[in-house]
């Protein structure tokens, strides 16, 4: 166990000096080689975009809400990790070898692409993570204890970039996990993904953004702002319960799924969920929803109507937006 106590406390210094470097621009690396400023330059770029060109031109320059968002974006992408992500992903992964290890199996690689050429490796890279990601939220969507802590993220009720990154931190784990159980089958040649990680978050601030762009063809491959405003959409059609448009870079999952719905320009549609009135609107509170909702699921599961007959109460937690 020492071992694992001494990976988790290096990767607490590890982390906590990679940040410093970010921010301070002390590190090795080249100064484009940054996360954290990366982050602040895409967020203004959007920020000045809904300014000067507003979709919904009735919204306030710093809507509903902003500040909050603007919060988890940091602590989503940074300061989670900082807290406890990186350190106990680090132990989670080295158990997870040793364990493998300890049955004679050294790698888990399926498909070798290290051969590759880097634009390809990338490529392949980008594709195969958004369509983990698109099942999982799927799943976030139609599993009733995912869909407890998804609500943080559709608790938005004026759209704007930083919303993109409105969620809760059991999102990070069940995300990341996937995705990682996924990778371990590739082979990749790189270890650094940095440009597929921009790339993703400058369309998810574009998909929540108060600013639309006609993309014409294009709407077909990636998501876009008027296909995932409706996947915030409070009002969702009787035939798709667990909602529509899980896109998160790319449309063309829910297209070739049958999961997508745009029935007309979705600018003014108003956003959340059944009961989201009454949801928690601080960000302390919104941590720690996910688990009492879990609470209500399990003594409301099953009630009786008035007829004596049984009906299923999750139905009315699981709708989607």
């Amino acid at each position: 166990m020492g071992k694992y106590f001494d990976i988790f406390i290096n990767g607490y210094a590890g982390y906590a000096g990679y940040l410093w470097q970010e921010i301070t621009f002390s590190g090795e690396g080249p100064w484009w080689h940054n996360y954290f400023w990366y982050l602040v330059v895409i967020s203004g770029f959007f920020l000045a975009l809904e300014w000067l060109k507003p979709w919904r031109k009735d919204q306030l320059r710093f809507r509903k809400d902003f500040w909050l968002d603007f919060f988890y974006m940091f602590f989503n992408f940074f300061i989670f990790s900082l807290i406890i992500y990186n350190a106990a992903s680090d132990v989670v992964v080295n158990m997870w070898i040793d364990v493998l290890a300890s049955f004679g199996i050294t790698h888990t690689i399926a498909i070798r692409v290290s051969n590759w050429s880097l634009g390809l490796q990338l490529l392949t890279l980008f594709f195969v993570k958004d369509f983990v990601e698109w099942w999982i939220h799927r799943l976030l969507h139609r599993v009733p204890f995912l869909w407890e802590f998804h609500k943080v993220h559709h608790s938005v009720e004026q759209m704007g970039f930083a919303a993109h990154l409105r969620y809760h931190w059991m999102e990070t784990l069940v995300y990341k996990t996937a995705v990682y159980l996924v990778m371990a089958l590739f082979g990749f040649g790189i270890d650094d993904f940095f440009f597929v990680h921009i790339f993703t978050i400058a369309i998810g601030h574009w998909n929540h953004a108060n600013f639309r762009v006609n993309i014409g063809p294009l709407k077909y491959i990636l998501n876009n702002p008027n296909m995932h405003m409706w996947h915030h959409a409070y009002d969702i059609p009787r035939d798709r319960p667990y909602g529509m448009n899980f896109g998160i870079s790319l449309s063309l999952w829910d297209y070739l799924f049958g999961t997508s719905h745009i029935p007309y320009d979705g600018r003014d549609i108003r956003l959340g969920f059944p009961g989201f009135e009454t949801f928690p609107k601080t960000f302390k509170k919104q941590a720690v929803y996910g688990f009492s909702g879990l609470k209500k699921l399990r003594f409301n599961k099953i009630i009786k109507d008035n007829d004596g007959k049984v009906a299923n109460k999750d139905k009315l937690v699981i709708k989607s937006k």
